[in-house]
């Protein structure tokens, strides 16, 4: 009797393994993971822009239209609930990129603006400040990266045969990715270079 469900457990472990269950899974998890780490990095840019909008209306505080584009633009995106579930409601994940591309965009007018003041350069929090931007752009930019080929990979899973039938059976869709034009919407922020204090302003990129 042992025997014999050791036999099924290996038949059916077989026609799961030959119809991709267990690829589609991994592929899977490698989404959600990639998809966690996308939203750590945007959190971490969203927890840096209260103070560099304190930082900033410090030296320039009449610049209202950009503050509050920065400020309305950070508060779209916590409104939004970013669940692991997102990435499977293509309008949802539509909403969530817009809104984050929006804060990106008022970020960028906001570190221009900044060009224009040169005490708030020389300033030591503003300038520390920048840098994190600056670094949390460019992991935000590796997180999505690995973001966009692990969906790739898990939506190739699911629709080829005859993974698909599984797919099919189960219930298991493609999963929503960042697009070309998502990519130029969410353009990085400009590197802004600074001078010593009291030096000529560099020109920002």
């Amino acid at each position: 009797m042992r025997l014999r469900l050791l036999a099924v457990l290996a038949l059916a472990a077989s026609l799961l393994s030959g119809c991709g269950y267990n690829q589609i899974q991994i592929n899977d998890e490698t989404v959600t993971a990639s998809w966690s780490e996308v939203l750590n990095q945007y959190k971490r840019r969203a927890d840096l822009i209260p103070n560099l909008v304190s930082v900033v209306q410090g030296y320039a505080s009449h610049e209202k239209d950009v503050l509050t584009r920065v400020t309305e633009a950070r508060a779209s995106v916590a409104g939004i609930k970013a669940t692991p579930e997102l990435i499977n409601d293509p309008a949802a994940f539509a909403k969530f990129q817009q809104a984050q591309g929006e804060l990106g965009g008022a970020l960028s007018r906001l570190l221009v603006v900044a060009e224009n003041y040169p005490q708030l350069k020389a300033d030591a929090n503003f300038r520390d400040l920048q840098a994190q931007v600056e670094g949390t752009e460019n992991r935000i930019t590796v997180a999505r990266n690995r973001y966009i080929k692990s969906v790739q990979e898990y939506n190739v899973s699911v629709r080829t045969f005859p993974n698909n039938l599984t797919a099919m059976v189960m219930g298991w869709q493609t999963k929503s990715n960042f697009t070309i034009e998502d990519e130029k919407a969410m353009a990085a922020p400009p590197t802004i270079k600074f001078d010593a204090p009291g030096g000529a302003p560099a020109a920002a990129k």
